[in-house]
């Protein structure tokens, strides 16, 4: 790896980890790296060793199941609490074989001094982010964002979820390979209960902390269902020993927004202590070029999401809280975007599954880390546990299906895994409350405004990379409604006939009108930034 010790990027990496800066050098590798301390803070400092230190790490994210890999260790020991030591461990036992070993989410830089190899990989679904680029010496740079790169190489490009690169084979192969990812139908029958215990130990996996946390909660199904059972079991964890056994929740939205009002109504029925933030439409526009910065894309969906989620986060952890539980993944694996609706058949609602999973990387797993790392949060995702889409991905999709005469809606499947009439987990209405793509969901003018400020400002759009898309579908997906070809747009009221609040109609050119744009604001001016808290 080329790095030299002036110019190895970290400094523009600060935002990531503001507790540690940590440089190692050997020969003329580097490894450098900054730290987020929320497991074991006081000694877990990186790069993390071997016991003759001839092995050295540096990692992005959290393994959840170091525990039980210590256990497998017995002849090692460890310097540090760390659930990341157990790497360097595992890679002296096993070798470059190890990583499939590794329950959680992760990105990490391993070199080998004893003969100058180095190992990188990346987790199964690229929760954490990752890049890869080559300088024109021959020198191979690997980072978490693409700022540290770009004077350095001549090329670069994101590192694969569920690879590894090794400098001795000097390529990427894959190490990550669930029977789902070659597409193949399955046919496993619905289990209710196996899916519900399934998540249940996602969520509590994820528990795992030594800093304060919470959950965000929009009030929609999946971040309600993810605070619903961190709320339930929350009370026997080392957590809440340490940090009390009453969950925070977290919500942002416009003034009046369906976000504010599911979030609280939530919040007030599993107890928690809810925070509510509020954003104007010329904050996020403010916030923008920013947030370009910090999640490093022009994909018109993530940047409309990750505005509210940036401007969230930074609220977040000015009230002391370093790590929060999120809802991604369920709409991927369980076909929860409206545009399912017109799937003609279950074998093409599989196969749209997988390759919105295969994609999520570049879109909400990018949108989950770096809005939240932007400003040293870190984000969990208990629907992207490997234990939990093997189950979920195994059903047949027959189940999935989205059968309106049926009473069977969109995530059907992990509604009615949750749907405990003794015992309930969330109120009725919100655990069956209609598909809100999060950019929709705090507030549909969000969306019209941004909009009409871009009618002005539309240079940029030359420069904004993808294909055909309707209410987030790939651009195959596109092709199941013959009407969609006119209405491209990545807004779930996009999905006309299927969303309660859809666009009214598509003027003949295809460009979308709303009843309400006529009245949104031209954005032309600046104003003062009014993101205001209510707990």
């Amino acid at each position: 790896m080329g790095m030299d010790n002036n110019k190895c990027g970290r400094d523009r990496l600060k935002h990531r980890g503001p507790d540690w800066s940590g440089l190692y050098q050997h020969g003329d590798c580097y490894l450098a790296h900054q730290r987020l301390a929320v497991i074991d803070p006081a000694s877990g400092d990186q790069p993390l060793y071997s016991e003759d230190k001839k092995i050295v790490v540096t990692v992005n994210g959290e393994i959840y199941n170091h525990e039980a890999l210590r256990q497998l260790l017995p002849n090692h020991k460890f310097h540090t609490g760390s659930d990341c030591d157990v790497i360097a461990h595992l890679y002296e036992e096993f070798g470059e074989n190890f990583v499939d070993m590794l329950d959680g989410m992760f990105s990490f830089v391993l070199l080998d001094t004893r003969d100058n190899s180095f190992l990188a990989a990346r987790d199964a679904f690229g929760i954490t982010s990752l890049y890869i680029g080559w300088g024109l010496d021959g020198s191979v740079w690997i980072s978490s964002e693409l700022k540290a790169l770009n004077d350095e190489c001549e090329h670069f490009e994101t590192f694969p979820p569920g690879h590894l690169y090794s400098s001795k084979s000097g390529g990427l192969r894959r190490w990550y390979n669930p029977p789902w990812f070659s597409e193949s139908i399955p046919s496993t029958p619905y289990d209710p209960l196996v899916l519900r215990r399934a998540f249940e130990n996602a969520v509590i996996k994820r528990l795992m902390t030594d800093v304060p946390f919470g959950v965000l909660l929009s009030g929609g199904l999946d971040s309600s269902l993810v605070a619903s059972v961190t709320s339930r079991y929350l009370a026997g964890t080392k957590a809440a020993k340490q940090w009390g056994a009453q969950l925070h929740s977290f919500c942002v939205g416009l003034e009046g927004s369906p976000d504010l009002k599911a979030g609280k109504e939530v919040a007030d029925y599993l107890g928690t202590v809810h925070h509510e933030f509020h954003f104007t439409v010329q904050d996020g526009i403010d916030a923008i070029e920013e947030v370009i910065y910090h999640v490093e894309t022009y994909d018109v969906t993530t940047i409309r999401a990750s505005t509210p989620m940036f401007l969230m986060s930074r609220k977040i952890k000015s009230l002391g809280v370093k790590m929060v539980l999120s809802g991604e993944g369920s709409d991927e694996i369980f076909g929860g975007y409206l545009y399912f609706h017109k799937a003609p058949n279950k074998e093409e609602f599989h196969r749209e599954n997988c390759r919105k999973l295969k994609a999520l990387h570049q879109y909400d797993c990018l949108r989950a880390n770096k809005a939240t790392s932007a400003w040293g949060l870190e984000a969990r995702v208990p629907f992207l546990d490997k234990e939990f889409v093997d189950v979920a991905m195994s059903i047949d999709p027959e189940w999935k299906m989205i059968k309106p005469d049926q009473g069977r809606i969109e995530k059907w499947v992990i509604r009615r895994a949750f749907d405990d009439e003794e015992n309930p987990y969330l109120p009725k209405h919100i655990l069956y409350r209609q598909k809100e793509q999060f950019s929709d969901g705090v507030g549909y003018s969000w969306i019209d405004g941004l909009k009409a400020h871009a009618e002005q400002n539309n240079s940029a759009t030359l420069t904004v990379p993808g294909g055909p898309s309707v209410a987030c579908s790939t651009a195959t997906a596109v092709e199941w409604d013959a009407s969609w070809s006119k209405n491209l747009d990545p807004s779930g009221r996009a999905a006309t006939g299927v969303h309660n609040s859809a666009y009214e109609k598509l003027v003949a050119n295809g460009n979308l009108t709303s009843k309400n744009m006529d009245s949104v604001p031209k954005m032309n001016g600046v104003s003062t930034p009014e993101l205001t808290i209510r707990s």
